[in-house]
């Protein structure tokens, strides 16, 4: 089990088309390990760079823009820790249904 502090979640919008999160990590935090089950957009609302481990246990570095969105398909498997001095936050729309 990690001894690291976990990304902290706000829920904005849940209904049956889309799920609206707002995800803060500190310095240090970590998602966890976890499994997209939708397609999902991520909208950075502060710069940083994320450390993504995936199944295997490759790092890499994911840099964020402010504004500058991605999209990425359901089955996305990975941790996110922020190694960074400075909390990051972001928004992730995930689309629950096709419509």
């Amino acid at each position: 089990m990690s001894t690291r502090p976990q990304a902290v979640s706000v829920s904005h919008v849940e209904n049956e088309r889309t799920r609206v999160t707002e995800w803060r990590l500190v310095p240090g935090a970590e998602t966890g390990a976890h499994v997209h089950g939708f397609d999902y957009v991520i909208v950075p609302i502060t710069p940083g760079t994320f450390t993504i481990v995936d199944p295997e246990g490759t790092a890499r570095a994911f840099p964020l823009e402010p504004g500058r969105s991605y999209f990425r398909k359901a089955g996305v498997s990975h941790n996110v820790i922020n190694d960074g001095p400075s909390d990051i936050v972001f928004v992730e729309v995930e689309l629950l249904q096709e419509g």
